[in-house]
């Protein structure tokens, strides 16, 4: 793996921003990829690096992206014949280089951990804090009363929450952002307000429904919307019985997860549907384009056409009566 590939992925991982290595892992002459070769894919969809011609281009850009919609890591593979080359745990596409070859490609999407905002001090906010951090969760400990002896778990320890930072998230980050509001009836209104602002995926408090009703009221007043205080889960954590800390972090935990699994499955389905309506057929080779992704496209007849690589674009302009609303043979 180049050099240059490693150090862009570690630059984009200390930043925060999600990206997909892909890696060639298989490939048959008389393909110009290489087992080994390696690409970075970023977030917004730009390669860098090599995975072979680029009329394979749009489908691994395709993949990447669903990939991370996914947050799970898939096999690719592009042959000539697709439908002949079925294997279990490959994807497989049509690949309409002219060489004839086909090449596997690994995509393994990466992401920053997930962040969970635990408010308060309390034993039951020390608990979630221990089992966010087992859980991978980036965990920060918020309330101006928290320190290390306290929190010996907790990657940060504020006194406040950085609306600023946290409005700045990268878009994978987005619905990767969680917060719960343990503090117990110190400082309830005030950590919720905080925690609001920075629009979690998911809030929960705890507290019972008696005081949670007394607190909406003050929420209300302090200017927060009904649809936000509607978002949120109070009583916090799925219904096991819980009673001891350690018990109402597992149900908290829990709760989070179903949601994260939730929104996944969401996302893949829009990520399917985004992509679909994305695509657009190369008239040249009748390769499935991306369309927004695609950096070669010609205009003709008052129509934008889309194509899979150079090669196909120079062909339809040398003759776009040829291919111009004709069936791909």
């Amino acid at each position: 793996m180049r050099a240059d590939m490693l150090q862009l992925a570690a630059d984009l991982s200390r930043s925060g921003e999600a990206f997909v290595l892909a890696v060639v892992v298989r490939r048959e002459s008389a393909s110009s990829a290489q087992v080994g070769n390696t690409a970075v894919i970023t977030e917004a969809g730009e390669c860098h690096g090599w995975l072979g011609g680029s009329c394979i281009q749009s489908t691994v850009l395709r993949e990447a992206a669903a990939a991370l919609a996914a947050a799970s890591p898939r096999l690719i593979s592009l042959a000539p014949d697709p439908d002949g080359d079925r294997r279990a745990g490959i994807m497989s596409f049509p690949m309409t280089c002219h060489s004839g070859g086909s090449v596997d490609i690994y995509l393994e999407p990466v992401l920053s951990p997930a962040r969970l905002l635990v408010f308060g001090v309390s034993p039951t906010a020390q608990a979630i804090v221990r089992l966010g951090k087992v859980m991978g969760y980036a965990v920060d400990a918020v309330d101006p009363e928290a320190d290390r002896a306290t929190f010996p778990d907790a990657d940060r320890i504020t006194a406040t929450v950085n609306v600023d930072e946290l409005a700045a998230r990268p878009a994978s980050q987005k619905d990767r952002l969680f917060a719960v509001v343990a503090t117990l009836g110190r400082r309830d209104e005030q950590a919720t307000l905080a925690a609001l602002r920075v629009e979690p995926a998911y809030l929960g408090v705890v507290a019972s429904r008696k005081r949670f009703a007394e607190m909406r009221t003050t929420l209300v007043a302090a200017g927060a919307s009904a649809s936000a205080l509607d978002s949120i889960a109070s009583p916090a954590g799925l219904d096991i019985g819980a009673r001891a800390p350690e018990e109402v972090a597992l149900s908290i935990l829990a709760e989070i997860v179903q949601v994260r699994r939730a929104a996944s499955q969401r996302a893949i389905a829009e990520a399917v549907i985004a992509t679909e309506s994305r695509e657009e057929r190369d008239p040249v080779c009748g390769m499935t384009v991306v369309a927004d992704t695609t950096r070669h496209r010609a205009e003709h007849g008052g129509r934008t056409y889309y194509f899979c690589c150079g090669g196909c674009q120079q062909r339809f302009v040398a003759d776009p009566e040829r291919y111009d609303a004709s069936p791909v043979s």
